[in-house]
């Protein structure tokens, strides 16, 4: 990780190292033990918590918040303005958890007035280089993203989905809890929980089993989900008919609730 320890440094009290070669702007608050190296700039509205590294010639900017122990790698640029040609200057925001892996030059945005106001990412996410996420997206946390994965304006990441290289997402797509993403996959519709998509454009191909067996959920709870699985792509049913199947054929649990209230909640139609 990030070792500056050969350089030369500006004392700044609280166990805060910046190199001279950065440029850190009047206003910026940084926590306890943050490490910024040589070349990166932090802007005046930026707050950085506890322990977080921002590594060389990384930049961020804009209104934007960075959870304790996040590690943004060389030329990552956090908080850019949005991708979008109504925005206007407005002063949107980026809020990014704890304890998250930023890789090499990914890109991520602000929110704009016309969307949530704020991108938000969770926490304990790895997202690697050449990855971007757009304006007004809100991702989950124990993400990953693997190598030049690229989520358009307003797609919603739930907990735990795993995003092969060079994959993307639609604008306003939803990935559900513990999805995974197949390498180069483009995905234009919703993504139900605990399911694999591949292709272009994404198809359903399975159940994201390797992510079910290291879930620990009981045996019983995978087993629903796989008959919740077979009801909604391998009986014929409509959406609606799977969901009544689910309510009278599948025991409440957490999982359940979760399945039935995304295919309920979405607009854009789902993976088939």
């Amino acid at each position: 990780m990030l070792d500056y320890s050969h350089e030369e440094w500006t004392p700044t009290g609280k166990e805060v190292r910046i190199h001279p070669q950065a440029i850190v702007y009047k206003g910026a608050e940084l926590g306890v033990g943050v490490t910024i190296g040589p070349r990166a700039i932090v802007g005046p509205h930026v707050r950085l918590g506890d322990g977080v590294v921002v590594g060389a010639g990384a930049v961020v900017e804009g209104h934007s918040s960075v959870g304790a122990q996040t590690k943004i790698w060389p030329y990552a640029t956090l908080g850019s303005d949005p991708q979008d040609l109504k925005y206007k200057g407005e002063p949107t925001e980026l809020h990014i958890g704890s304890h998250n892996n930023i890789r090499e030059y990914v890109n991520i945005s602000t929110g704009t007035v016309s969307g949530n106001g704020k991108t938000v990412v969770g926490d304990h996410n790895l997202i690697m280089v050449y990855s971007h996420i757009a304006h007004d997206c809100v991702i989950g946390s124990h993400c990953i993203l693997a190598n030049g994965v690229h989520l358009a304006g307003h797609v919603v990441v739930q907990d735990r989905v795993v995003f092969g290289g060079m994959s993307g997402g639609h604008q306003f797509c939803r990935f559900g809890q513990r999805a995974m993403i197949a390498a180069g996959a483009i995905v234009v519709q919703d993504v139900p929980p605990f399911c694999l998509v591949q292709g272009d454009r994404a198809r359903i191909s399975g159940l994201n089993v390797v992510g079910l067996r290291r879930s620990d959920l009981p045996k019983e709870r995978i087993s629903d989900i796989k008959n919740m699985f077979r009801l909604l792509f391998n009986e014929n049913l409509t959406v609606e008919d799977a969901v009544n199947r689910m309510l009278t054929d599948i025991p409440d649990s957490t999982e359940r609730k979760s399945f039935i209230e995304f295919l309920q909640s979405s607009e854009r139609g789902i993976c088939r």
